[in-house]
């Protein structure tokens, strides 16, 4: 794969002097054009020691404008970055629409270099790749550009440089033992990363593989890539035919049979007596709080999941959760509307950012759910987005559960006469009466499609790692013990 790379390209630097205005004119002008832009650019600059990574990165830097483009190097995980799924510190710096994120070191690194120090077994590197795969699809097909470049050195070449720095006193500085004892696996380096090139290097991200000898063949080549491909993107319109609402659900029902919801499975007339209530409450309590004291020790971390209708009881059974937990150690995400900075990224940016780290408990009052629920039903996405959402889901559900993070999803289930009494208590309790809106009312009318919509998100989303459990909500009490007796087993069951 890399025997291009060697072949000694060189551009004469006349050349490169009559070329660059033009090519750093039509770049500046690129940039300007994205700003507006609906899609985000990657750009990822990787390869062997001594290819020219830095010199590239600080190139690219200086033939773009700045302030809409940050630089991101990623070293060995912090402590911080640790305590969370491998892949927390890629989805916290990812650049927002009409922006630009350069990486040197990206989430190739690190599997590359286990490869290379025999940490990781063959499977275990392939297992690595296909989540780099998986990771790498779902943002293009957010509308990401992702452009990744491998600069290559050959053996001889990378020699050449280490003795030429070390024998310079002013440059000696920049080489150390570690350098050549690289230079001595480079056979194994160069077949781990051909590698992993082939399987990543796909039609929604492929490499480009630059010879890295030749400063100024290198500049050049990276600079009129960067070019091509965003103006290749940016002449795609980007439109898509007209979206209506999909009230059914996904899958069809046997002609001549009605949908059946799993909700309508879920036996609303359950209740429990006011005194075993308390009393299970005060037990449940306290075995929670001992559970989450050990879980902070262990640095097992939990993420809760509440879903459900609109007067569910959602609030009221965080208000019986949280005594139980050491304020200082959980955190309570109301989901509403995105922000404008939360729009310009991946729908799942602002829910990665709010991973807690070792031991510590996060809430969330809805979720990344809504992708197929409300933005579904109310047409705020496009079908071919939400469709694909089920299996961005699973995907980041797996990542956390893999890490050890306890994920729980509840979905509170209550009828429509309840929800309507509920809407009209509030209406007369003062204190209650900023939780109604006309809204609230104009949702009921979607209730069968919101139904449907239920039925299919845990269908396509309930899993091993991350079931969902469905919560017999009409009777408040007995939703609380249900959902706090469920959070206390499956966190005893990862202790």
């Amino acid at each position: 794969m890399f025997e291009v790379a060697e072949l000694g390209h060189k551009v004469e630097k006349s050349e490169y002097q009559a070329r660059v205005p033009e090519l750093r004119t039509k770049l500046l002008m690129a940039q300007q054009a994205l700003r507006n832009a609906d899609f985000p650019v990657l750009i990822l600059v990787s390869g062997a020691d001594g290819a020219g990574k830095g010199s590239t990165v600080n190139l690219i830097n200086e033939w773009l404008d700045p302030r809409y483009m940050r630089t991101y190097a990623f070293g060995v995980p912090t402590e911080e970055e640790r305590a969370r799924p491998p892949y927390w510190r890629y989805w916290r710096d990812l650049p927002a629409k009409g922006t630009t994120g350069l990486y040197v070191g990206s989430w190739y690194s690190e599997p590359i270099a286990q490869r290379v120090r025999k940490e990781l077994k063959e499977a275990e590197f392939d297992t690595a790749l296909n989540r780099i795969n998986a990771f790498e699809k779902t943002l293009v097909d957010d509308g990401a550009l992702i452009i990744k470049f491998w600069l290559h050195l050959s053996q001889k070449e990378q020699k050449k440089r280490l003795k030429r720095l070390e024998k310079d006193p002013n440059t000696r500085w920049r080489i150390s033992k570690q350098d050549w004892k690289q230079l001595e696996v480079y056979d194994r380096f160069v077949g781990i990363a051909e590698h992993a090139l082939r399987e990543t290097s796909t039609g929604e991200a492929p490499w480009t593989i630059v010879e890295g000898s030749s400063p100024h063949y290198r500049n050049l080549t990276v600079g009129q890539h960067i070019l091509d491909r965003l103006r290749e993107r940016l002449a795609k319109t980007g439109d898509r035919e007209p979206s209506v609402p999909h009230l059914q659900p996904i899958s069809s029902p046997t002609p001549g049979t009605q949908p059946v919801s799993v909700l309508k499975s879920v036996d609303l007339t359950q209740r429990i007596e006011k005194r075993e209530y308390k009393n299970k409450l005060k037990s449940l309590q306290s075995h929670l709080s001992k559970l989450s004291r050990k879980a902070l020790a262990k640095k097992t971390s939990s993420m809760i999941v509440l879903e459900g209708w609109d007067a569910g009881g959602k609030g009221g059974l965080i208000r019986r959760m949280t005594p139980a937990l050491d304020a200082r150690a959980y955190q309570v995400i109301p989901v509403a509307a995105p922000t404008d900075e939360e729009a310009a990224h991946h729908y799942l940016w602002r829910f990665w950012r709010h991973i807690p780290r070792g031991g510590h408990v996060t809430i969330y009052d809805r979720s990344w759910y809504g992708r197929v629920l409300v933005e579904r039903i109310e047409d705020f996405t496009p079908r071919e987005d939400w469709m694909r959402a089920y299996t961005e889901i699973c995907n980041f559900e797996e990542q956390l559960s893999r890490h050890g993070i306890v994920v729980v999803k509840f979905w509170v289930h209550i009828d429509q006469d309840e929800q309507l009494a509920r809407f009209k208590a509030r209406e007369e309790t003062p204190h209650k009466q900023h939780k109604i809106t006309d809204e609230d009312y104009r949702n009921r009318e979607k209730w069968e499609a919101y139904e449907h919509a239920v039925n299919d998100m845990v269908e396509r989303t309930s899993t091993e790692y991350a079931p969902w459990y469905l919560i017999a909500g009409n009777d408040k009490p007995f939703a609380r013990i249900q959902a706090l007796q469920i959070f206390c087993d499956r966190l005893e069951e990862a202790l």
